[in-house]
């Protein structure tokens, strides 16, 4: 029998009907209220998603082929553009950046997703690794573009290691945005932590005779 004879969906599908935004909206949103009701992703079938959501399930399964999918749009969805840098000075690029860390921490969204999204989307690697190269990999590498500068400048020493010097200037905001949820991330925290850790990596006698 001719599955499109029976299935209206399916054979919109195979007109090629324009695929919904406003439906994939009320998808991830679907998904984002539930999480934040407490429900884990096991307990997130594509079969409660597209219920809770008003849509078919084919409606769901075309946009995504499981759950995995499904989760890492969710993350794609709470993700603001990295801020455009000035590049005049290295310590207010730092501000910047990690302003934007905590202005995405103070989102409780975020964060209780987060949480509860990215344990799911690490165990599979070809996800975790898609996440990172369209989301993360581009702040990442902003950050290591201003250390860069700070180094050609004189500003930060150069005897260690690039990515653990960008480690330190992050870390903190995002143990308190992430694994901390109770701790505050009040107005001049990104001040603190970049005038800190610049105090850290600023080339010393020490390190300019090592280097």
């Amino acid at each position: 029998m001719n599955r499109t004879a029976g299935d209206p969906e399916a054979a919109c599908e195979r007109r090629g009907r324009p695929r919904s935004a406003a439906a994939d909206t009320a998808i991830i949103e679907a998904v984002l209220r539930m999480i934040e009701e407490g429900a884990s992703i096991a307990e997130l079938s594509m079969e409660r998603i597209a219920r809770e959501a008003g849509v078919g399930k084919a409606t769901v399964y075309r946009r995504w082929p499981g759950k995995s999918a499904l989760m890492l749009d969710v993350m794609r969805s709470l993700e603001a553009r990295c801020p455009k840098l000035d590049g005049d000075s290295v310590r207010d690029d730092l501000v910047a950046l990690l302003e934007f860390l905590r202005l995405g921490g103070l989102a409780k969204r975020n964060s209780a997703v987060l949480r509860t999204v990215v344990s799911h989307v690490k165990a599979q690697p070809a996800l975790w690794a898609e996440y990172h190269d369209t989301v993360i990999r581009d702040r990442h590498e902003a950050l290591l573009a201003v250390l860069r500068r700070g180094r050609e400048s004189g500003e930060i020493r150069t005897d260690h290691d690039i990515e653990a010097i960008a480690d330190l200037f992050v870390g903190p905001m995002l143990a308190r945005a992430i694994l901390h949820e109770w701790k505050e991330l009040p107005e001049g925290l990104a001040e603190d932590i970049v005038d800190m850790v610049l105090d850290g990596v600023r080339p010393t006698a020490r390190a300019e005779v090592a280097g």
